[in-house]
Parts: C-alpha cells; sequence; structure tokens
C-alpha cells in the first residue's frame, strides 16, 4: 500500500478548495459543460458514473495537466477499477463501502466516501478515510458541518448536495475541507438547453466565492 499518491491527491483538493461535478442524462453535453466549468476556474473536477459516457470524459480530461480528475457514485470495485483505469485521481461514493474502501486503499488511490452522521464520519475516519464527504445535504448544512466538527476537529468533511454559490462560503467558514458543486453549477435546465456560457459564468463566480472565503 503507498499512500503517496493519496495525499497529494487529498493536498490539492485542500488548496483548491472546490470541485465542479457532473451527473447528467445528456451524455453529449457533458464534455463541453465540464470545459465550460474548467473555463471558469475549476481545476479539480468529477464525472459520476451514472452519466452517460462518464469513463470516456475521465479519460480525455485527465490527460490535460493542471486538473485532478476524479470519479463520483463509485458504488462497486468494478466500477473503482475501471474508474482508475480510465484516470481518476480520486474516488468518491454516496456510502461507506467496505469493499470498494479497502479496494482504494490497496491501489494507493483518494477514496472519499460518502457519510452523514458523526458516527458515520468517525468510523470511516478510523477505518482510514482522509476525507469523508457529507451526504445527503442537510438543510442547516453548515451548522452541521460546525457541530461535526467541535467535538473531532480532525475530521475533513466535503459537503457537495446542497452547495450552492451563495452557501460555499458559509461552508468553507464552518470549517469544510472543500466544497462540491452538482446541480447548482451544472444546472439541469442549462444542461438540456446547452446553455454553456451560462455554466461558465457560475463556476467563475463559485470558484471567485470559494477563494474568497475565511479559512
Amino acid at each position: 500500500m503507498n499512500t503517496t499518491n493519496a495525499l497529494t491527491t487529498l493536498e490539492a483538493l485542500g488548496r483548491f478548495r472546490c470541485s465542479a461535478i457532473l451527473r447528467t442524462p445528456h451524455g453529449a453535453a457533458a464534455a463541453p459543460a465540464m470545459e465550460a466549468a474548467v473555463e471558469g476556474g475549476f481545476r479539480a473536477i468529477e464525472f459520476t458514473l451514472n452519466t452517460p459516457g462518464a469513463l470516456e470524459r475521465i479519460a480525455e480530461f485527465s490527460r490535460r495537466d493542471g486538473l485532478l480528475v476524479g470519479a463520483g457514485t463509485v458504488l462497486c470495485v468494478a466500477d473503482a477499477r475501471a474508474a482508475l483505469d480510465a484516470g481518476a485521481r480520486f474516488l468518491v461514493a454516496p456510502v461507506f463501502d467496505p469493499d470498494v474502501f479497502a479496494f482504494c486503499v490497496e491501489e494507493g488511490v483518494l477514496a472519499i466516501p460518502g457519510t452523514y452522521t458523526p458516527t458515520e464520519m468517525l468510523c470511516a475516519h478510523r477505518a482510514g478515510a482522509l476525507a469523508v464527504k457529507l451526504f445527503p445535504g442537510p438543510g442547516d448544512g453548515p451548522a452541521h458541518v460546525r457541530a461535526c466538527l467541535g467535538p473531532m476537529p480532525f475530521l475533513r468533511i466535503m459537503p457537495t448536495s446542497g452547495v450552492t454559490e451563495e452557501n460555499a462560503a458559509a461552508f468553507l467558514a464552518a470549517g469544510a475541507f472543500a466544497v462540491g458543486f452538482v446541480n447548482s453549477l451544472f444546472d439541469p435546465g442549462d444542461m438540456a438547453a446547452e446553455r454553456f456560457s451560462a455554466i461558465r459564468e457560475r463556476a467563475r463566480r463559485m470558484v471567485a466565492a470559494c477563494a474568497s472565503a475565511g479559512r
């Protein structure tokens, strides 16, 4: 087991502070939509595996310098292996699956399992998770993060669901390690209508909001 790659990836995510997470049924729009997010300033990006053509898009974007490309909705070892073969640098799941996590540890890749309660977060941390995804997003998102970090400040919590342009800075100020933007960035209406310029401008505002948030 080699944790060097996982730690390097973790450091980069912490430096970027935000990621663009694309989940869409519109496979043909995936590449131009993510391109718009990159043009808007995102350097950490993620394609969920239930997006049509996700592995091809991971392979395409991972060949580019300066981008940290991950795979989301990784639910089994076969998916994890396929994502790594495509070039993913980190793997994200909505839940903690022991088999998937053990595979990631063996491969030395950063795995970010999904957790919601403080108990789930601590169990994932004790299993070796360097960071945990907060999923689903609670209605009191920043307060939830702050409450969990109160007794467990060693956790690196990465909220995704429920993170918006308006509350991203509050999540980070509450102690979130980084945040991920999903539908709030890749608005379903914009995706269906291929309004990629709207995604680009939204991305710029989101990246700026995260950059200016207090640490």
